[in-house]
Protein backbone atom coordinates (compact mmCIF):
# COMPACT_ATOMS: atom_id res chain seq x y z
CA UNK A 1 0.00 0.00 0.00
CA UNK A 2 2.93 2.51 0.80
CA UNK A 3 3.87 2.61 -3.12
CA UNK A 4 0.32 3.60 -4.05
CA UNK A 5 -1.67 7.24 -3.22
CA UNK A 6 -4.96 8.34 -4.01
CA UNK A 7 -6.74 11.16 -4.70
CA UNK A 8 -10.69 11.35 -4.73
CA UNK A 9 -13.78 13.23 -4.82
CA UNK A 10 -17.44 12.97 -4.73
CA UNK A 11 -20.88 14.89 -5.50
CA UNK A 12 -24.70 14.40 -5.45
CA UNK A 13 -27.57 16.21 -6.33
CA UNK A 14 -31.54 15.56 -6.28
CA UNK A 15 -32.20 16.23 -10.18
CA UNK A 16 -35.88 16.64 -10.40
CA UNK A 17 -36.83 14.42 -7.89
CA UNK A 18 -38.00 14.90 -4.62
CA UNK A 19 -35.38 13.42 -2.41
CA UNK A 20 -32.22 12.24 -3.27
CA UNK A 21 -31.84 8.54 -2.40
CA UNK A 22 -28.30 8.30 -3.89
CA UNK A 23 -25.85 7.79 -1.22
CA UNK A 24 -21.92 8.22 -2.13
CA UNK A 25 -19.00 6.54 0.19
CA UNK A 26 -15.40 7.96 -0.09
CA UNK A 27 -13.61 5.29 3.09
CA UNK A 28 -10.16 4.53 1.36
CA UNK A 29 -9.29 2.29 0.77
CA UNK A 30 -12.95 1.35 -0.63
CA UNK A 31 -15.34 3.65 -2.59
CA UNK A 32 -18.65 3.08 -3.48
CA UNK A 33 -22.25 4.88 -4.60
CA UNK A 34 -25.69 3.54 -4.04
CA UNK A 35 -28.87 4.21 -5.88
CA UNK A 36 -31.73 3.61 -3.80
CA UNK A 37 -35.37 2.85 -4.88
CA UNK A 38 -39.08 2.56 -3.18
CA UNK A 39 -41.51 4.79 -1.84
CA UNK A 40 -41.28 7.82 1.16
CA UNK A 41 -37.85 7.08 2.82
CA UNK A 42 -37.34 3.38 1.98
CA UNK A 43 -34.88 3.93 -1.13
CA UNK A 44 -32.96 6.79 0.88
CA UNK A 45 -32.47 4.19 4.02
CA UNK A 46 -31.70 1.50 1.87
CA UNK A 47 -28.88 3.04 0.26
CA UNK A 48 -27.86 4.54 3.75
CA UNK A 49 -27.46 0.67 4.80
CA UNK A 50 -25.68 0.04 1.67
CA UNK A 51 -22.98 2.50 2.20
CA UNK A 52 -22.76 2.05 6.15
CA UNK A 53 -22.59 -1.81 5.48
CA UNK A 54 -19.70 -1.33 3.36
CA UNK A 55 -17.65 0.99 5.43
CA UNK A 56 -17.51 -1.40 7.72
CA UNK A 57 -15.24 -3.88 5.66
CA UNK A 58 -12.26 -1.68 5.60
CA UNK A 59 -9.95 -2.83 8.37
CA UNK A 60 -6.90 -1.66 7.51
CA UNK A 61 -5.03 -0.29 4.12
CA UNK A 62 -6.46 -3.64 1.49
CA UNK A 63 -9.50 -4.83 2.13
CA UNK A 64 -10.57 -8.51 1.88
CA UNK A 65 -13.41 -9.80 -0.82
CA UNK A 66 -15.09 -12.00 1.86
CA UNK A 67 -15.04 -8.93 4.29
CA UNK A 68 -16.99 -7.11 1.50
CA UNK A 69 -19.58 -10.38 0.27
CA UNK A 70 -20.38 -10.19 4.00
CA UNK A 71 -20.72 -6.61 4.11
CA UNK A 72 -23.27 -6.35 1.10
CA UNK A 73 -24.77 -9.46 2.60
CA UNK A 74 -25.33 -7.69 5.62
CA UNK A 75 -26.92 -4.86 3.83
CA UNK A 76 -29.14 -7.01 1.73
CA UNK A 77 -30.75 -8.45 5.31
CA UNK A 78 -31.32 -4.95 6.59
CA UNK A 79 -33.05 -4.21 3.51
CA UNK A 80 -35.40 -6.94 3.14
CA UNK A 81 -36.19 -6.40 7.11
CA UNK A 82 -37.30 -2.51 6.38
CA UNK A 83 -40.31 -3.77 4.79
CA UNK A 84 -40.88 -6.69 7.54
CA UNK A 85 -44.16 -4.48 8.71
CA UNK A 86 -44.99 -2.40 5.33
CA UNK A 87 -43.54 -4.45 2.78
CA UNK A 88 -45.15 -2.03 -0.25
CA UNK A 89 -43.47 -0.22 -1.59
CA UNK A 90 -40.28 -2.31 -1.01
CA UNK A 91 -37.04 -1.04 -0.57
CA UNK A 92 -34.11 -1.41 -2.52
CA UNK A 93 -30.57 -0.50 -3.38
CA UNK A 94 -28.04 -0.75 -6.44
CA UNK A 95 -24.31 -0.50 -5.35
CA UNK A 96 -21.69 -0.02 -7.61
CA UNK A 97 -17.87 0.35 -6.29
CA UNK A 98 -13.80 -0.41 -5.83
CA UNK A 99 -11.98 -1.26 -3.32
CA UNK A 100 -8.39 -2.38 -2.83
CA UNK A 101 -7.29 -5.55 -2.14
CA UNK A 102 -3.94 -7.90 -1.89
CA UNK A 103 -4.04 -10.94 -4.24
CA UNK A 104 -1.23 -13.42 -4.42
CA UNK A 105 1.13 -10.56 -2.93
CA UNK A 106 0.43 -7.93 -5.34
CA UNK A 107 -2.30 -4.45 -5.26
CA UNK A 108 -5.37 -5.58 -6.98
CA UNK A 109 -8.89 -3.12 -7.45
CA UNK A 110 -11.54 -4.96 -6.28
CA UNK A 111 -14.70 -3.64 -8.93
CA UNK A 112 -17.81 -4.64 -7.54
CA UNK A 113 -21.48 -3.83 -8.28
CA UNK A 114 -25.11 -4.86 -8.65
CA UNK A 115 -27.72 -2.85 -10.66
CA UNK A 116 -27.02 -0.31 -13.30
CA UNK A 117 -25.29 1.90 -11.03
CA UNK A 118 -21.38 2.04 -13.17
CA UNK A 119 -17.86 1.66 -12.75
CA UNK A 120 -15.50 3.00 -15.56
CA UNK A 121 -12.51 2.98 -15.85
CA UNK A 122 -9.54 5.57 -17.57
CA UNK A 123 -5.68 4.11 -17.78
CA UNK A 124 -3.22 3.69 -20.51
CA UNK A 125 -5.27 1.77 -22.12
CA UNK A 126 -8.04 3.82 -22.88
CA UNK A 127 -11.66 4.35 -21.78
CA UNK A 128 -13.76 0.85 -20.34
CA UNK A 129 -16.68 0.68 -18.91
CA UNK A 130 -15.89 -2.09 -15.82
CA UNK A 131 -19.57 -3.16 -14.89
CA UNK A 132 -22.77 -4.28 -16.79
CA UNK A 133 -25.72 -3.68 -16.12
CA UNK A 134 -28.20 -5.61 -14.47
CA UNK A 135 -31.01 -4.70 -16.73
CA UNK A 136 -33.75 -5.98 -18.56
CA UNK A 137 -32.57 -3.73 -21.82
CA UNK A 138 -29.17 -5.22 -21.03
CA UNK A 139 -30.43 -8.78 -21.35
CA UNK A 140 -32.10 -7.58 -24.63
CA UNK A 141 -28.59 -6.06 -26.42
CA UNK A 142 -26.97 -9.31 -25.16
CA UNK A 143 -29.37 -11.44 -26.88
CA UNK A 144 -28.96 -9.43 -29.71
CA UNK A 145 -32.88 -8.40 -29.55
CA UNK A 146 -31.79 -4.42 -29.56
CA UNK A 147 -28.89 -2.46 -30.30
CA UNK A 148 -26.66 -0.88 -27.25
CA UNK A 149 -28.25 2.77 -28.92
CA UNK A 150 -32.19 1.59 -29.09
CA UNK A 151 -31.52 0.40 -25.24
CA UNK A 152 -30.65 3.82 -24.05
CA UNK A 153 -34.54 4.81 -25.19
CA UNK A 154 -35.81 2.13 -24.42
CA UNK A 155 -39.34 2.65 -22.18
CA UNK A 156 -38.01 -0.58 -19.60
CA UNK A 157 -34.29 1.09 -19.48
CA UNK A 158 -34.66 1.97 -16.08
CA UNK A 159 -36.23 -1.92 -14.99
CA UNK A 160 -33.24 -3.63 -13.20
CA UNK A 161 -32.85 -7.29 -12.49
CA UNK A 162 -30.34 -7.55 -9.55
CA UNK A 163 -30.88 -5.37 -6.54
CA UNK A 164 -30.03 -5.54 -2.73
CA UNK A 165 -33.17 -5.74 -0.84
CA UNK A 166 -35.15 -6.90 -3.98
CA UNK A 167 -35.97 -9.88 -5.72
CA UNK A 168 -34.23 -13.68 -5.16
CA UNK A 169 -30.65 -12.46 -6.72
CA UNK A 170 -28.99 -10.47 -4.57
CA UNK A 171 -25.19 -11.45 -5.29
CA UNK A 172 -22.68 -8.48 -6.62
CA UNK A 173 -20.34 -9.23 -9.47
CA UNK A 174 -16.47 -9.19 -8.99
CA UNK A 175 -13.57 -8.06 -11.31
CA UNK A 176 -10.09 -7.76 -10.11
CA UNK A 177 -7.78 -5.16 -11.83
CA UNK A 178 -4.44 -4.84 -11.69
CA UNK A 179 -3.41 -1.42 -9.71
CA UNK A 180 -1.99 0.63 -12.50
CA UNK A 181 -0.31 4.09 -11.85
CA UNK A 182 -2.08 6.98 -13.09
CA UNK A 183 -5.82 5.06 -13.66
CA UNK A 184 -9.17 7.02 -12.81
CA UNK A 185 -12.36 5.30 -11.77
CA UNK A 186 -15.47 6.53 -12.29
CA UNK A 187 -18.41 5.26 -10.07
CA UNK A 188 -21.86 6.59 -10.52
CA UNK A 189 -25.90 5.97 -10.72
CA UNK A 190 -27.57 5.79 -13.62
CA UNK A 191 -28.94 9.71 -13.22
CA UNK A 192 -25.58 10.49 -14.73
CA UNK A 193 -25.55 8.16 -17.06
CA UNK A 194 -29.10 8.76 -18.44
CA UNK A 195 -28.35 12.67 -19.12
CA UNK A 196 -24.57 12.33 -20.60
CA UNK A 197 -22.89 10.56 -23.20
CA UNK A 198 -20.24 8.19 -23.06
CA UNK A 199 -17.90 10.48 -24.76
CA UNK A 200 -18.72 13.23 -22.42
CA UNK A 201 -18.18 11.20 -19.33
CA UNK A 202 -14.91 9.79 -20.52
CA UNK A 203 -13.75 13.68 -21.76
CA UNK A 204 -14.02 14.73 -17.87
CA UNK A 205 -12.56 11.68 -16.22
CA UNK A 206 -9.48 11.74 -18.82
CA UNK A 207 -9.21 15.43 -18.64
CA UNK A 208 -6.73 15.33 -15.73
CA UNK A 209 -9.34 17.93 -13.41
CA UNK A 210 -8.73 17.43 -9.95
CA UNK A 211 -10.95 14.84 -9.67
CA UNK A 212 -13.95 16.76 -6.77
CA UNK A 213 -13.64 18.72 -9.51
CA UNK A 214 -14.53 16.28 -12.47
CA UNK A 215 -17.41 14.85 -10.36
CA UNK A 216 -18.67 18.36 -9.29
CA UNK A 217 -18.51 18.90 -13.21
CA UNK A 218 -20.46 15.47 -14.18
CA UNK A 219 -23.06 16.16 -11.61
CA UNK A 220 -23.77 19.86 -13.03
CA UNK A 221 -23.45 19.19 -16.30
CA UNK A 222 -26.35 15.95 -16.04
CA UNK A 223 -28.05 18.47 -13.58
CA UNK A 224 -28.43 21.02 -16.45
CA UNK A 225 -29.14 18.39 -19.15
CA UNK A 226 -32.24 17.75 -17.62
CA UNK A 227 -31.68 15.62 -14.05
CA UNK A 228 -34.70 13.66 -14.83
CA UNK A 229 -33.24 11.54 -11.50
CA UNK A 230 -30.62 12.01 -8.61
CA UNK A 231 -27.14 12.32 -9.96
CA UNK A 232 -23.75 10.91 -7.96
CA UNK A 233 -20.19 10.57 -8.92
CA UNK A 234 -17.39 9.30 -7.34
CA UNK A 235 -13.66 10.02 -9.14
CA UNK A 236 -10.59 8.17 -8.26
CA UNK A 237 -7.16 9.09 -9.19
CA UNK A 238 -4.38 6.36 -8.45
CA UNK A 239 -1.05 7.54 -8.53
CA UNK A 240 1.51 4.28 -7.77
CA UNK A 241 4.89 5.97 -6.68
CA UNK A 242 7.67 5.84 -9.69
CA UNK A 243 5.10 4.26 -12.02
CA UNK A 244 3.19 7.21 -13.41
CA UNK A 245 3.45 7.83 -17.06
CA UNK A 246 3.98 11.44 -17.69
CA UNK A 247 0.61 11.71 -19.79
CA UNK A 248 -1.31 10.56 -16.76
CA UNK A 249 0.38 12.14 -14.03
CA UNK A 250 -1.92 13.43 -10.78
CA UNK A 251 -2.29 15.29 -7.99
CA UNK A 252 -1.67 12.45 -5.40
CA UNK A 253 -2.60 14.87 -2.37
CA UNK A 254 -6.12 13.66 -1.20
CA UNK A 255 -9.20 15.32 -1.03
CA UNK A 256 -10.74 15.80 2.40
CA UNK A 257 -13.86 14.27 2.26
CA UNK A 258 -16.57 12.43 4.71
CA UNK A 259 -16.34 8.75 4.90
CA UNK A 260 -20.22 8.90 3.36
CA UNK A 261 -22.09 12.07 1.55
CA UNK A 262 -24.08 12.98 4.62
CA UNK A 263 -27.80 12.58 4.59
CA UNK A 264 -28.70 16.24 4.93
CA UNK A 265 -26.30 17.46 2.14
CA UNK A 266 -27.72 14.76 0.13
CA UNK A 267 -31.31 15.91 0.59
CA UNK A 268 -30.65 19.27 -0.51
CA UNK A 269 -28.50 18.31 -3.19
CA UNK A 270 -25.07 19.54 -2.48
CA UNK A 271 -21.77 18.18 -3.04
CA UNK A 272 -18.89 17.28 -0.92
Amino acid sequence: MSQVELAWGLSTHVGQRAENQDRCLAAPPLFAVADGMGGHAAGAAASELAVTALATAVDGPTVAIPALRRALGAADARIRALGADDPEPPAGTTVAGVALIENGGGLFWAAFHIGDSRIYRWSAGGWEQISTDHSLVQELVDGGEISAAQAAAHPQRHVITRALGLGPHCEADYTLLPVEGGERFLLCSDGLTGELSDARIAEVVASGADPEAAAELLVAEAVAAGGHDNVSAVVVHVHRAGDVPDDLAVDAEAVTVPRAMPAAAAADGSGA
